[in-house]
């Protein structure tokens, strides 16, 4: 029997006020209904951020290293679950199941470490121009946070976003993506398990249109996190600046690899592999673009060529997969349609390039590993995020030439450098617009500990994750105190 899925609002898992359920499928084969899951308006956001607001002082003012005992706990029964876990988010949203388990573990890191910042929230003690008078700042919660989160990390950017509103003390709505309900739901229900209050943690279940844009626009949300297409974001971010609201965005990136004549090739190509098929192409730091030397540049595309076409496309759920479907008919017709778009463009496709129905793909939204060479910096499929399973080879004369292409573009989250030369590596690593820098690994691999985005049309406001400049920036406002014991009036910067 297939599960209903419903709203998690004031500790209660409810219906959506309208009645109506939407399912979710799974990408690899669509005759598999996962759930039927609450498809929910405006009623249901008032409801929620209602339960917000009205725990939120209770919530903010239980001390932070109680709040991140919840958290350690919720870490520790994901800890358990991580298999199961894992197993949904590969049948939900399709990526390989190792990669489906290490989605889960994300998750179990980031709660962990969000945890301890319950001890570590930490502000400024400064000392005051003036005697007898002290002065400091700290970290409080900004209130209701809106948390909008996409479905190709199912569980981790959930954590990204969710832990740390929670261990500075405020309390959340939380829309995750349509496609990938039943894993948001699993991660709520651990938090719930692990005994955060009613109202802390509400899940509303949705569509942008009905769901999203009333959380986002709600007066009574004093903070809104956003993961998704750029398009999306950026009207998110001038409803957000219209009212005055505090706001946060990671929106994508068109991420290269620069190979130069002197990289280690095998490992240059694991990483190109890895970077531009892993998850299918489905990530915001995916290596979509290769930009290759000259003197390597032939040798490169024949090999990279021959091991991507040896990547075995099925059900992520099968042992021996190594690339899964695109997570619904949308973005598979999306990347068709670019794949179109760079063979008008005159890009020379050499490998895949077409939907494969054969076999365990019968009933999937499944692409071909695809390859384009010949590519020049101004087509569209080397400039413009496609989000799946194409990779541009563009040959370069050296270091310089290939820095200027792979910063003019939109945007600038992730970027690698495959060199044996310390000073071509310290040259990238200076000259590279991107927030995200990886010397001799591909573009991806970030860890929790350190702040996660990009610059330029990559992101807006702080960044999620860990450390300095991260989630915490966004979750917390600063409060400065002025202490003066001195017993009289002392006018400061005034003789």
């Amino acid at each position: 029997m297939t599960e209903s899925i419903n709203n998690f609002i004031n500790g209660k898992w409810v219906q959506a006020m309208s009645g109506k359920r939407f399912p979710s499928l799974n990408p690899a084969d669509s005759r598999d209904v996962i759930a039927r899951v609450a498809d929910s308006d405006v009623r249901d956001v008032n409801a929620a951020v209602k339960a917000a607001r009205l725990a939120f002082p209770s919530w903010s003012n239980l001390p932070a290293p109680k709040r991140g005992e919840m958290l350690y706990r919720a870490a520790e029964i994901m800890v358990k679950r991580k298999k199961v876990l894992g197993t949904l988010v590969t049948r939900e949203m399709g990526k390989i199941l190792p990669e489906g388990l290490g989605d889960v573990q994300e998750a179990i890191d980031m709660t962990y470490y969000m945890a301890g910042e319950g001890r570590r929230l930490c502000g400024e003690t400064v000392p005051s121009e003036l005697p007898n008078k002290d002065a400091k700042s700290m970290r409080v919660p900004m209130g209701v946070c809106g948390l909008i989160t996409p479905w190709n990390f199912p569980i981790a950017i959930p954590s990204w976003k969710i832990t740390p509103a929670l261990i500075a003390g405020n309390t959340v709505v939380f829309k995750p993506a349509e496609e990938t309900p039943v894993c948001a739901t699993r991660f709520v229900e651990i938090l719930e398990e692990a005994g955060v209050p009613h109202g802390v943690i509400n899940l509303v279940h949705g569509f942008g249109e009905t769901v999203g844009d009333p959380l986002v626009r709600h007066p009574d949300v004093d903070a809104i996190a956003f993961t998704g297409s750029n398009e999306v974001g950026s009207q998110i971010a001038g409803i957000c600046g219209s009212l005055q609201k505090h706001f946060m965005m990671e929106t994508g990136g068109k991420n290269p690899i620069i190979i130069m004549d002197d990289a280690d090739m095998d490992l240059a190509i694991e990483g190109a592999l890895w970077g531009g098929f892993g998850t299918s192409g489905q990530r915001c730091t995916a290596a979509s673009r290769l930009i290759v030397h000259k003197k390597v540049c032939d040798r490169l595309i024949k090999q990279f060529k021959k091991r991507a076409a040896c990547l075995i496309v099925g059900n992520g759920q099968e042992q021996k997969t190594q690339m899964g479907p695109m997570v619904n008919e949308a973005q598979y017709q999306k990347a068709l349609n670019y794949i179109d778009i760079g063979k008008k463009e005159g890009a020379r496709l050499i490998l895949g390039g077409k939907g494969t129905k054969r076999g365990n793909c019968a009933y999937g939204n499944f692409i071909e590993p695809t390859i384009f060479v010949d590519v020049t910096p101004a087509m569209r499929i080397a400039r413009e995020e496609i989000f799946g399973p194409v990779v541009s080879i563009l040959k370069v004369n050296n270091l310089r030439e290939a820095i200027k292409i792979a910063n003019d573009i939109s945007f600038g989250l992730s970027a690698a450098i495959y060199s044996r030369d310390v000073n071509k590596t310290a040259v990238f690593e200076r000259d590279m617009d991107a927030g995200l820098i990886y010397i001799n690994a591909s573009t991806i691999g970030a860890e929790i500990q350190l702040p996660f985005g990009g610059t330029k049309k990559t992101g807006l406001g702080p960044r999620d994750a860990g450390g300095r400049g991260g989630a915490l920036d966004h979750y917390t406002k600063w409060k400065v105190i002025y202490r003066d014991f001195s017993g009289h009036l002392q006018k400061a910067q005034i003789d």
